[in-house]
């Protein structure tokens, strides 16, 4: 066996150049799947960090019918005992802050017409800590102070041409049915990553909701968590101690987009790498066609000298198993490295698709990627080595032996 690797190292270096090219194919595939989905693996936190710290938190709690159709009817919905929830909630581990909220659906007006918004009154100091990805146009942050405050979406304020410090007027149902308005003033407006978020939401002290709606009750919990990945954890045991009709619904859940975006980019990046070991395979099968048929003369001399069909098949996969290991290797230090240092700068990259806010990208080193990019590489390699293995054996040993160099 160290014969047979010994004499496949010789090989490569009979014609450098065949092999160097054969090595820059793999190298860069390895190295165009490592840096293409540490990007896209950048998008889906970015993303999803976004939604999280901007309008979601980590999971909301609450009534199944809220997470669908409750701000509708938002006395149909109310917690009972959300004193005991909420301590419930806030003793699991994972838990950093809990904040209640109520959410409605109402009219807006500007004192000259009227504006469908829906609303969620807040606990300002829990969701300013939970809002750092939350954008201001304009204003600030709403304060324990603010009784008769509201922060507008970016839309919402455009539709309406509100700025800081005009008054508007809200209307909505009461959770007995009859109609109440609230006179608020204006202090902020606020950008998401999400457009159509923005061009209906509004947001005001949960005191001023619960005013506005005549109850003293809260429709859901917002949790966030220390880190993102607990939220697994966190959601399937509050899953089993939840008492029916509540729900415990994650950040994926709450936000639609996020999941259709993962699949688009999932199905481009799969697309990618479909491309890439084709790239590598059709390389690599011109290149040990070319090399193998000027070396038909010697594996006719080693089968007439009684060498078995499986070693020079095991020696041409030898030959191809090193130039896949050192390029697949040097593909993935290479991609490493360039990862490393594009993130040190950051890639300026445009509104995504229903938002406004641009933002800076990076290329993540995931050791999944990293793994699968790596074994792409050294994969696609050995399987474009198969077939011109399998047909040179077959050649007949008299025919192999009328060719030369």
């Amino acid at each position: 066996m160290t014969q047979l690797l010994r004499l496949a190292l010789r090989n490569l270096f009979r014609n450098r150049v065949r092999s160097m090219i054969t090595l820059g194919a793999i190298l860069f595939g390895v190295c165009g799947l490592i840096l293409s989905g540490g990007f896209v693996r950048d998008i889906f936190l970015q993303l999803g960090e976004a939604l999280i710290h901007s309008q979601s938190g980590h999971a909301q709690i609450g009534h199944e019918a809220v997470f669908s159709y409750g701000s509708r009817s938002p006395e149909r919905y109310l917690l009972e005992a959300p004193a005991e929830l909420r301590a419930s909630i806030t003793e699991q581990p994972e838990v950093k802050d809990v904040m209640a909220r109520i959410t409605f659906s109402g009219l807006l007006n500007n004192g000259k017409t009227d504006y469908a918004i829906v609303g969620d009154g807040v606990e300002p100091e829990g969701e300013n800590r939970l809002g750092t990805h939350l954008h201001l146009v304009s204003g600030r942050m709403l304060e324990n102070d603010d009784r008769f405050g509201i922060m507008l979406g970016e839309g919402v304020a455009s539709a309406l041409q509100l700025e800081v410090g005009d008054q508007a007027t809200l209307l909505a149902n009461t959770v007995h049915g009859a109609l109440n308005t609230l006179n608020l003033e204006v202090v902020g407006v606020f950008q998401t990553f999400s457009k159509d978020f923005d061009a209906r939401a509004i947001r005001i002290p949960l005191s001023a909701a619960q005013d506005l709606l005549l109850t003293d009750g809260v429709t859901k919990f917002v949790v966030t968590l220390h880190d993102t990945p607990l939220t697994g954890e966190f959601t399937a045991r509050m899953r089993q101690r939840l008492p029916a009709p509540l729900a415990v619904h994650d950040w994926k859940q709450l936000n639609d987009f996020y999941g259709k975006t993962v699949d688009m980019y999932n199905q481009q990046f799969g697309f990618l790498k479909a491309m890439v070991l084709l790239m590598v395979c059709l390389s690599v099968i011109n290149t040990v066609n070319m090399s193998l048929m000027e070396r038909t003369w010697e594996f006719g001399t080693m089968r007439a000298l009684g060498n078995r069909n499986r070693t020079i098949t095991g020696l041409i996969m030898s030959e191809a198993s090193m130039l896949a290991l050192l390029g697949a290797s040097l593909g993935l230090a290479l991609g490493i490295s360039l990862a490393m240092i594009i993130s040190g700068i950051g890639i300026p990259m445009p509104p995504p698709p229903n938002a406004d806010l641009s933002y800076d990208a990076y290329i993540r080193i995931v050791p999944e990627v990293l793994l699968e990019s790596w074994l792409i590489g050294l994969g696609a390699t050995l399987l474009a080595s198969l077939y011109p293995a399998w047909r040179f054996t077959r050649i007949p040993i008299i025919d192999a032996l009328r060719t030369r160099e």
